[in-house]
């Protein structure tokens, strides 16, 4: 599971980098240097801004800890093409030609519609094909169905008429439709199951399919395409010498290099196992994979690499493709790492019905990281905190790992600003509090979320993976249900018995200011006028927010204040919205414990997909006095390895893109290896 990003946290700012030849020049003159600072901002444009991110302590790693680093970010980038190709069937075809005619026209640059056609590219790039990364809408082009045709022909760009009809049609328009009533795979563009096939027709394939011991399910559709050949429903999976084998041949080329500089024993077991799934599909290498990982916790290096999360399939079956390489920061994981050791009292305190709680809470380990290195549907935009395998069984018998991405919070905090935050607070003391407690409190619910909520509470005996019995509210009922399991414990004493805060009622009173704010106000901003919510965790802020808000107005709980024409919400009893927190993640976790289907959609349903659309408008036109984009996403830096006469590699430098349509044309020439058809 992840979280993607969407919390306003901040840490301590001061990341600078220096010029060596500078100083060189200036240290000859024996005059002072003033540092550079490190340029957070790369690029923004339509609802989208571009940051980059540092890696710090990487002079402190060994060589061989480089070189492992090095392979497994390649061994990710790798993989690109199949997350473009996953979202959606004509992507990599439309990735070619629109790349084609940016590097080879040298008509009119001046103009709007070329403009548009930059501006609709970089968007494209940024959600791994056409369909917008977060509201799953197709993206608008801007220009001209003619002037598109003329780019075409004026740089000699083949592209099949009837894709390019797509881009400016209403076919296909949205990536993933959670709405039943329109067809879960019918109205779903992303690129998981062939033409003709239903829904029911999914749940009756895989319903058929019995794992050899029922008390380890497989993970039956993670990683294939379903399609209908000869009227009968295969699996083409996703392997070496099967569908995207020629990626994937050269994603085990960089793990077996990764295998041979591993850090101990078992980190190289576990990408053994890895190499062993990519090379057979084997659903039951894939679960001792994440065995194997789930207990290699010692090193300073780690990564997430495979087809891991089932948000972008409405059935929740199938995996995209994913890649994370990170280092572990010592200095902050040391200090947070102490939720994991506690994760039992957690658990044993918590307001879930007894049957609902785990007995034995094991192997849950956190760290915070810095990430080197992002793919897939990690890249650009990026999660900020990450808890896997997200097999339940694995999870109860072997435990998880959880990790925040030090380094991506620290860019995001030092790339922000504070406007949007003082427009939409109710008064002072919300903003005082923000200030000071906000982005700790962000932090520390992210980690509660992932460490403790994640791993929470246990399915009665018998009932299936909530992929199965809660179906397409799966997503949104288990970000949601992790999301209170940090609210309900943010305001409990036992975090500053645990030298996490010096104040936690504050630090509680801060993120549920922010929290209430967000799921009622701000991230509206990310929907256009006359939108529903269909992103899985802003459904989930939304229906915990309503919920409580609604659940409370007896006790004015939650206030809802008009003035001068604006909406703000007031928080007059913490207290009393923390046991709200606590009943609605009892009643969550029995939702998912039951497999209560009609319970999880009557909540989504009511509380987290209609926006009231008086509030929507008011709120966008709020927001257009800020210049800050709603959505951020990340360029890599770029490992460059130095060798010597023999090859071997002697050194690894870290540099940083130019800008993001670099980086962008440079990943499609140097890790394009899935065939293109136009």
């Amino acid at each position: 599971m992840n979280i993607k990003t969407f919390l306003s946290l901040s840490l301590a700012a001061g990341m600078f980098f220096s010029c060596a030849d500078e100083k060189k020049q200036h240290a000859e003159k024996k005059e002072p240097v003033a540092e550079k600072k490190f340029e957070y901002v790369v690029d923004q444009f339509a609802d989208l801004k571009i940051l980059r991110y540092q890696i710090p302590g990487w002079e402190n790693l060994t060589l061989k800890e480089q070189k492992l680093v090095y392979y497994l970010v390649e061994a990710g980038l790798s993989g690109r093409d199949i997350m473009w190709d996953q979202n959606y069937r004509y992507n990599l075809a439309i990735r070619k030609a629109l790349e084609n005619v940016y590097t080879s026209y040298t008509g009119n640059k001046d103009s709007k519609e070329w403009n548009a056609f930059k501006t609709y590219l970089k968007r494209v790039w940024f959600s791994n094909g056409i369909h917008h990364h977060y509201s799953n809408d197709k993206i608008k082009s801007g220009f001209s169905r003619e002037y598109l045709d003329s780019l075409l022909t004026e740089t000699g760009t083949e592209l099949d008429s009837a894709i390019v009809d797509v881009l400016f049609s209403d076919k296909d328009a949205k990536k993933v439709n959670l709405d039943a009533s329109k067809g879960l795979i019918k109205g779903s563009a992303v690129n998981f199951y062939g033409e003709g096939i239903t829904a029911d027709e999914v749940d009756a394939f895989y319903a058929k399919m019995e794992s050899p011991d029922p008390k380890k399910p497989l993970s039956f559709g993670l990683n294939s395409k379903l399609v209908k050949q000869d009227g009968k429903l295969v699996e083409k999976v996703w392997k070496s010498g099967g569908m995207y084998g020629a990626a994937i041949d050269k994603i085990i080329y960089w793990l077996e290099k990764a295998k041979g500089v591993a850090e101990n024993e078992k980190q190289a077991r576990a990408l053994g196992f890895l190499i062993e799934y990519y090379k057979t599909g084997d659903l039951q290498s894939w679960d001792d994979y994440n065995v194997a990982w789930t207990e290699a916790t010692e090193g300073n290096i780690d990564y997430i690499n495979s087809f891991i999360e089932v948000y972008n399939d409405p059935k929740g079956y199938r995996g995209s493709y994913e890649a994370i390489v990170q280092i572990k920061d010592f200095e902050m994981s040391k200090k947070m790492e102490v939720l994991a050791h506690n994760a039992q009292w957690f658990e044993d305190h918590s307001p879930l019905m007894p049957e609902h709680k785990k007995e034995n809470v094991v192997g849950v380990s956190y760290k915070t990281v810095v990430v080197a290195g992002e793919a897939g549907d990690a890249s650009p935009s990026t999660p900020i905190g990450v808890n896997l395998p997200n097999a339940n069984w694995i999870r109860a018998a072997h435990g998880s790992k959880s990790v925040s991405l030090g380094n991506i919070i620290e860019a995001y905090n030092n790339a922000g600003s504070s406007d949007r935050l003082k427009e939409f607070v109710n008064d002072e003391e919300e903003l005082e509090l923000a200030e000071k407690y906000g982005k700790l409190g962000g932090k520390i619910h992210t980690a509660l979320h992932e460490v403790i909520g994640h791993a929470s509470g246990k399915l009665n005996p018998g009932v299936g993976e909530t992929k199965e019995t809660l179906k397409n509210y799966a997503s949104t009922l288990e970000e949601g249900r992790a999301d209170l399991v940090g609210l309900y414990y943010i305001m409990d004493p036992k975090l500053q018995e645990l030298r996490l805060t010096d104040d936690y009622r504050k630090l509680a009173m801060a993120e549920y200011d922010g929290y209430i704010r967000n799921g009622l106000l701000t991230q509206l901003v990310r929907l256009e006028l006359g939108s529903n919510v269909e992103e899985a965790h802003m459904r989930n802020r939304q229906w915990v927010s309503a919920w409580v808000f609604e659940k409370g107005k007896k006790d004015n709980v939650i206030e809802k204040i008009n003035r001068d024409g604006k909406t703000y919400y007031n928080i007059n009893d913490y207290d009393k919205l923390r046991t709200l927190f606590g009943e609605l993640l009892r009643e969550t976790q029995r939702m998912k414990s039951e497999g209560d289907y009609e319970a999880a959609k009557a909540l989504v349903e009511n509380y987290g997909v209609k926006v009231d659309q008086e509030i929507h408008k008011e709120v966008l036109d709020r927001n257009k006095a800020f210049k800050s984009a709603p959505y951020s996403g990340f360029v890599n830096p770029v490992l460059v390895p130095e060798t010597d006469e023999a090859g071997e590699i002697t050194a690894i430098k870290v540099t940083q893109p130019g800008s993001f349509e670099e980086q962008m044309l440079y990943y499609s020439e140097k890790y394009g290896f899935l065939p293109v058809k136009n």
